[in-house]
Formats: C-alpha cells, structure tokens, sequence
C-alpha cells in the first residue's frame, strides 16, 4: 500500500513538473496560451505535448519498470483540452507510438479517442475560458453547476469534465484488464483492490488538473500585463492629446500677437508651426531617437526666434554617443517654453538656453538651463506640479519608465534655472547595437 501510494505521488509530480516545464519556456507558453492556431501551429503543439508525454512511455516500455512515467493518458487528454480535437487526436497517434512498439495494440485507438474526447470538451466551451477553469479539486466544479447567475452550460461543462477523466481512466483498466497479456498499459486494473483503484482515478484526475490549473495562473498572468500595457498605452495617449493643444494653443496665441504687429514675422512662424505639425503627425511612437527630438526643437526654437530675434540665444552640448537613445517625445519642448517664457522673455537684455546630454553609470541625462531670471525658494519646491507642460512631461516619465526616473530643478533668483532629467539609457531600435 505504501508503494502504491508513493507511485501515485510520483505521477502528479512528474505531471506538475511538465506542467511548469510549459510556462518556464516562452515558445511554449505562447503555444498553449494562443486560442486561434494554424496548422503549422498545431503541429508545433503536437510535437511539444508528444515530447513532454512522450519519453515516459518510451522509458516504461523499454524497461519494463517506471510506471509513474507513464502519463501517456493525461497528456493526450490535456492536448485535446488545449489544442482541440486534431492537436488531441495527432498527439494521441504519437504518443501511443513507443506503446505499439511494445505490443500494447489498443494504444493506439485508445489514446486517439482520448485525444478526441478532450478536443469534444475544449469545443463544447461557450466560452474558451472556461476549458482553464478545470479545478483540481471536484467538488469546486460540481458546485459550480449550482453557482446562482451562471450560465447552466458553462456550469455543466465542469461536472462533465470530471466525469471525463473518470471515465477515460475506467476505459483504460477495463481495456487493461480485458486482455492477457495486456493489450494497453494501466497502473491499476479493475481485479486490484478497490483503494488502489480508487487512489489511481485520484492520482489521473490530479495529473490533468494541475497542469491546467498552473496554465491558467501563467494564462491570466499574460492577460494582467497585457491589460496594464493597454492601460498604460491609453494614458499616455491621454497625456499626448493633451500636451499636443497645449503647445499648439501658446504658439498660435504668439502668433495672433504678431499678426497686428509684424505680418511677416507671423507668417514665417505659420509656416514653422505647419512643419512642427507635420512631423508630429508622422509619428505616433511616444519615445523617439534624441536626434529627432533635437530636429524638432530646432524647428520650436524657429518660431521662438521669430519672436524674440536676437534676445534667444541657444547653445547644444550634445555627447554624440547619446544622439540615438531613445527619449519620451517633445521632452524638451516644455522645459524650454518654461525658460523662455518664465526665465528669459521678462529680461529686457534677453538670454540664453543650453540643452546637454551625456550618459553615466548606464543611464541618460539631459539638461535644460538658462540664465533667466530664476525661481524663487518659496516657489521652487512645487514648481513640478505647475504648469500643464512639465506636469505633464513628468507624469509620461513616470508612466515610460514606472518611476525609473529622476527630475531635479535647480534654480537660483537672478542667476537662472537648470532642469536634470535621468533616465535608463534605451538604444533606439532602428540603429545597429553597438
């Protein structure tokens, strides 16, 4: 008795080690995880399921010994759950290979019709979902018939499946036991005692749900990531739609300022800003090269020219090995409309803008500093949380980087400004690694 329960035992953990075998590995997880397959996808999920399951038929054929190996029934049954009746049934052909090689004959039918069952389970499913639910533990999905608000088909397909894996295991010992020599391998046949019967329906039951169930967790932990991807994505989005007018309705406002007073000026600002809009039109990725946000500063630094004229003067310290790091789009742009309009425009003698980058310790800087006017201590510890353009810029940061990131602000009165920025030094995916 002791020995039957320690093989009963060896059974599921050869199960739950395959099992997290299947979510260790990536090409694997996509497989089981994917819902829709080609046919070249579902050989691939054959192949991966008839080299998990495989082997232990083999090794117990060939020795003769090692039954708790042999999961050869399991694995066809979960195929079918998995991939669907054709993954189930070509699973059930291969694997059933070493046991017709040692003269176990109805392997071959048996474990093909196995395969089918769980594929006749996976399409009776109202919803995909449902085929992962399976729970380990039976009484859960009988309960789950009587659960108030769920749909009785759905419900229903649990008790089934439960009532599936006992009956694919009685098949087998009553094939097990019709034949002598048997014709199919069974741990246990119907002339055993009842316990180590009982105990090997147990044993199956726990060696198809546990690997579901392991599944499932990896299942809903992609679902979980993917849903934070898709809601980071939307707030980003958000910040884009909103820094974008921002930036529009301040240059179009400097334009209407100008239309009275100089014509042309505005004009060429007109034809500046069509190009910025142009540029950014083109693009929707919210991280883009360093050099490119450079090109788009030298066209806002156009227009910012047009209106100051000599009184803007800007100087760049770039590092060249910086130039094509990716960078949060229009990082510059707010922290320069800031200076200029905040630090310089007040000054009657103008001043001057210097934007630097340099790389330190596997990490990006970059600098805006000015020598404006300056921001007053009271002032200068909630000068972050001011304004929609560095509000915003921060929130992309700490969205892009999720809280990977450091911006300090340094600023004396009458002496100027310097904004730091520090961020993991991303290379641009469009250039050659270095």
């Amino acid at each position: 008795m002791q020995q039957h329960i320690i093989l009963l035992l060896l059974r599921v953990a050869v199960a739950a080690a395959i099992a997290s075998f299947g979510v260790r590995s990536a090409a694997a997880k996509r497989m089981l995880q994917r819902e829709e397959r080609t046919l070249a996808q579902r050989i691939r999920l054959v192949l991966w399921f008839a080299a998990m399951f495989g082997p232990g038929v083999a090794i117990r054929v060939a020795t003769g010994d090692y039954p708790a190996l042999d999961l050869g029934l399991e694995g066809v049954l979960l195929a079918g759950i998995a991939g669907g009746y054709v993954t189930g049934l070509l699973a059930g052909l291969v694997i059933a290979v070493p046991a017709m090689l040692g003269s176990e004959y109805l392997s071959l039918p048996f474990f093909a019709a196995v395969g089918l069952g769980g594929g006749l389970l996976r399409d009776a499913a109202v919803d995909r979902d449902d085929i992962w639910r399976f729970s380990p533990f039976p009484e859960v999905n009988f309960y789950r018939v009587f659960q108030p608000g769920r749909e009785l088909r759905s419900a229903a397909l649990h008790a089934w499946f439960s009532f599936g894996v006992v009956a694919a295991e009685f098949l087998r010992q009553a094939l097990a036991t019709a034949f002598d020599p048997p014709r199919l391998f069974a741990p246990e046949r119907l002339t055993d005692p009842l316990p180590l019967v009982g105990g090997m329906y147990i044993s199956t039951y726990f060696c198809i749900t546990l690997p579901l169930k392991v599944w499932n967790n990896s299942r809903n932990e992609a679902k979980l990531e993917s849903q934070q991807r898709l809601l980071m994505q939307a707030r980003l989005e958000a910040l884009a739609s909103q820094i974008n007018p921002h930036f529009l309705f301040n240059t179009l406002n400097s334009i209407s300022t100008l239309i009275r007073i100089n014509p042309e000026r505005a004009r060429v600002m007109v034809t500046q800003l069509a190009r910025i809009m142009r540029r950014r039109l083109r693009t929707t990725e919210h991280l883009a090269p360093l050099r490119d946000e450079l090109d788009f500063m030298e066209d806002y630094l156009a227009i910012e020219r047009v209106r100051f004229g000599d009184k803007l003067r800007v100087s760049n310290h770039i590092a060249p090995d910086t130039l094509d790091l990716l960078v949060p789009s229009m990082l510059f742009q707010p922290l320069v409309e800031n200076s200029i309009k905040h630090g310089i425009a007040s000054k009657v003698e103008g001043g001057s803008v210097t934007l630097r980058s340099r790389r330190a310790g596997g990490r990006l800087v970059v600098e805006v500093e000015d020598d404006g006017v300056g921001i007053p201590e009271s002032e200068l510890s909630n000068i972050l949380n001011k304004g929609i353009g560095v509000t915003n810029l921060k929130e992309r940061l700490k969205v892009l980087y999720n809280g990977d990131y450091r911006m300090l602000i340094d600023s004396q009165p009458g002496r100027g400004t310097r904004i730091e920025i520090e961020v993991p030094d991303t290379p641009s995916l469009s250039v050659p690694a270095r």
